[in-house]
């Protein structure tokens, strides 16, 4: 099993919620202006406009004003919050590419998610989630929601596993509740494959690590139990790539130290398989494309890139000086990798790492840079 991670004060390896400033979302500010008439579901989106030419107007506004949109009407706000919205702004080429970073104060005490932009502009903080402060948790990006996922709380002194899961709306700017999963844990694996979250592995309530696995469908908002792990799994994380789940990283109680075997689960035939030449310690990772980008404790002055379409590796040298250990944690923006470092000198710049660039110019930095240590980010498109 492993330890447990301190929630009072954490290090920066470790992901947890912190209590934030009370702020209330712009929805619920604003919420006394919805309309709540019964007529409201009959009448258009726009006076006088087809709905289809309405909504297409609506996707053309800036991403910054939706949690305004969201509080003119139910009907704006239900649109708002629905995968057509994101499909019609995709088709009007009007997706915008915000990155969401979990970031540890200075004093190493709270932490709060910020949105920045493509240019690294700081837009907000997201309003405090639901829920006891949390560690161990899982995070997903689906149909432009943040989906945060289980882990675990200690209040107290006494420590519960949890299956809880919260949903971020990115487009109004609040949060929700989700349906629990059936099994509840901490350092799992989780990812998106074809519109499903997929949670494997994991510590449960006794501490012992799982072989389990679940998928979620946001349609119906429940989750449906799926073949388990050939052998139990904790510590690791998850990605897919052409409709497969891939799971690797972590240790299993049936190897000694970290295993370098990778599940891989087909959802068309609602089976695992296995590949031996995974990645072990690794202390950072992200999907770039169509590929995966890795980096382990011991070598983090090289990049692992995982091509699935042959299962092969390659490494690429990390432009840095110094310690041998500086520790970064990845982020993605406009099809580049963000490598954000986790030392404390300011002299340190973020890294940029284009693959598309012609050879010796993959590398660049970026002014884009946290307020604080970067814990995690994803990326939403909307």
């Amino acid at each position: 099993m492993p330890d447990p991670f301190p929630v009072k004060r954490v290090k920066e390896s470790d992901m947890c919620f912190s209590h934030l400033t009370k702020q209330p979302t712009l929805a619920a500010k604003s919420g006394s202006i919805l309309k709540t008439s019964d007529d409201d579901c009959h009448s258009p989106i726009l006076p006088g406009l087809p709905d289809d030419v309405s909504k297409h107007c609506l996707s053309l506004v800036p991403r910054s004003n939706f949690p305004s949109m969201g509080a003119v009407c139910k009907k704006w706000r239900s649109f708002i919050k629905s995968k057509e919205f994101i499909a019609v702004r995709k088709l009007a080429g009007m997706l915008e590419e915000w990155l969401y970073i979990l970031t540890m104060d200075a004093d190493g005490k709270e932490s709060h998610w910020e949105v920045l932009d493509c240019f690294g502009r700081k837009h907000h903080q997201l309003p405090q989630m639901p829920g006891p402060v949390i560690a161990g948790f899982g995070v997903v990006v689906l149909n432009g929601k943040l989906l945060v996922i289980a882990g675990y709380s200690v209040v107290d002194g006494t420590q519960s596993v949890l299956a809880d899961v919260y949903q971020y709306d990115s487009c109004l700017n609040s949060w929700s509740r989700l349906t629990c999963m059936n099994v509840a844990r901490y350092d799992f694996a989780c990812a998106e494959v074809n519109g499903l979250v997929y949670v494997v592995g994991g510590c449960g309530k006794d501490g012992g690590s799982l072989s389990s696995a679940e998928i979620y469908d946001p349609d119906t908002d429940k989750w449906t139990v799926i073949e388990s792990l050939r052998h139990p799994r904790w510590g690791c994380f998850a990605c897919g790539f052409e409709g497969k789940l891939y799971v690797m990283g972590g240790r299993s109680s049936f190897t000694i130290g970290n295993s370098r075997v990778v599940d891989v689960y087909s959802p068309d035939r609602h089976t695992w398989c296995q590949i031996k030449n995974g990645c072990v310690m690794v202390t950072a990772h992200a999907v770039l494309g169509k590929k995966l980008c890795c980096m382990e404790w011991k070598n983090e002055r090289k990049l692992a890139i995982f091509n699935p379409a042959d299962n092969s590796w390659k490494m690429v040298p990390v432009p840095v000086a110094g310690s041998t250990s500086i520790g970064f944690r990845f982020g993605i923006l406009d099809g580049k990798l963000l490598l954000f470092s986790l030392q404390e000198d300011p002299s340190y710049h973020t890294l940029l790492y284009d693959p598309n660039a012609p050879p010796g110019f993959e590398w660049q930095t970026s002014e884009i840079k946290p307020s604080g240590s970067c814990l995690c980010s994803i990326t939403i498109k909307a």
